[in-house]
């Protein structure tokens, strides 16, 4: 790809020179699933489908952008003067705010620019999958920037950088989770993060012969924004009425026994089985951890399973495609684990498979899928990754 790319930016930008090249990941949430606004834990890891950079200095305080993926071949670069960068651009290259949310959010904490920059992005990451292209467009561009202008940005500072662009320049206000787990990544560990505090550790994620298998639905994410604000508004309110006979701060400061002790406080049975999900989930990602610490993969996986289960009974996101996927991958052999990822009501499932059963699992999962829904689904076999990074 990178020798690809190196044609494609001598077309694009005119030059013989020879640009860096940069790496960010995508991401998969292993587990902890809607646990991040009831300020809990949340357990990704960075995967090895991601997007790639080629870029280099160059004279003036001018950016040039260019993606393989989105612009056409006689498209020229994108360009813009740092100074001139105020507001989103709309049309078929929207997807520049990124990086130039980027730009906006350095020059607000105080960073200046010493030169210009040229940049080409072309990524492998499959659209639609809900693996966080657009973290990793953000985190690859503040490692660009720290990197070759010398600005000196750490891991944690870059993912919060990143969902800052996110929220107040793209518009999408997304937690820190992707953003941390893209820019944090670790080869062979999933990261446990507390999503309040930024606290986080690593669990050595040895699959030995096992890999991770992401399976999209392709049923388009629907009911988003009314859905997960609904949700929102019944664990708030299930947290206030906890909150009149005990003093806590989120859902997810109780353990499973506490809410079971405070629940006669919550009058809607629904918004209990909300909370029900917030504060089981955060226990089974901090679970998770030890048992993957533990060396006990067996145990990491039937917690995936019970996660899945929560999500469909008492948080309800998922729907009938996500739930036959699920299903299917729980009867087949050499399936460790299986559960919806992401923010439900369409998307994907991420399942540990061994790898001697992979093939069977994409033929069968595959047949039956179309078979029971009438959709195909789509395969993407990965592997645990570094965060952003130089090449």
């Amino acid at each position: 790809m990178i020798d690809t790319m190196r044609d494609t930016f001598t077309r694009i930008f005119g030059t013989n020179s020879n640009p860096i090249p940069f790496f960010s990941p995508g991401r998969v949430n292993l587990i902890g699933e809607h646990t991040d606004h009831e300020g809990g834990y949340v357990f990704p890891c960075a995967i090895d489908f991601g997007i790639y950079a080629l870029a280099q200095t160059r004279p003036g305080r001018t950016l040039r952008l260019y993606s393989m993926n989105f612009d056409g071949t006689s498209s020229p670069a994108f360009e813009a003067a740092y100074d001139d960068i105020h507001a989103k651009i709309s049309g078929p290259r929207s997807w520049v705010n990124y990086p130039l949310g980027i730009v906006s959010v350095l020059k607000t904490h105080g960073f200046t620019f010493t030169s210009g920059l040229d940049i080409l992005y072309s990524g492998n990451l499959p659209d639609g999958a809900g693996l966080s292209s657009s973290a990793a467009l953000e985190v690859l561009t503040v490692r660009i920037f720290s990197d070759l202008l010398g600005l000196d940005i750490d891991g944690v500072k870059a993912a919060l950088y990143s969902q800052e662009a996110e929220n107040n320049f793209v518009g999408m206000h997304c937690g820190i989770m992707d953003q941390f787990a893209v820019s944090m990544g670790r080869k062979n560990n999933a990261v446990l993060l507390n999503c309040s505090t930024l606290e986080y550790s690593y669990a050595p994620l040895e699959l030995g012969n096992c890999r991770i298998i992401i399976t999209n639905s392709n049923v388009p994410h629907s009911l988003v924004g009314s859905e997960y604000n609904l949700r929102r508004t019944q664990c708030e309110e299930a947290l206030s009425d906890i909150k009149k006979v005990r003093d806590i701060s989120c859902l997810c400061d109780l353990s499973e026994d506490e809410l079971d002790e405070y629940s006669y406080c919550v009058k809607n049975p629904v918004n209990l089985r909300r909370a029900r999900h917030a504060v089981s989930e955060n226990a089974r990602a901090k679970r998770a951890a030890e048992s993957l610490k533990a060396g006990d993969l067996a145990k990491f996986g039937r917690l995936m399973n019970a996660s899945h289960v929560s999500l469909r009974d008492n948080y309800e996101v998922t729907i009938p495609e996500l739930d036959v996927l699920a299903g299917l991958a729980w009867e087949l052999p050499g399936v460790v684990g299986s559960r919806m990822t992401g923010g439900g009501f369409g998307g994907c499932t991420v399942s540990i498979v061994e790898s001697e059963h992979a093939e069977e699992f994409v033929r069968v999962v595959g047949r039956e899928y179309e078979s029971k829904t009438g959709r195909k689904a789509s395969f993407y076999t990965t592997g645990s990754a570094d965060g952003a990074r130089k090449l």
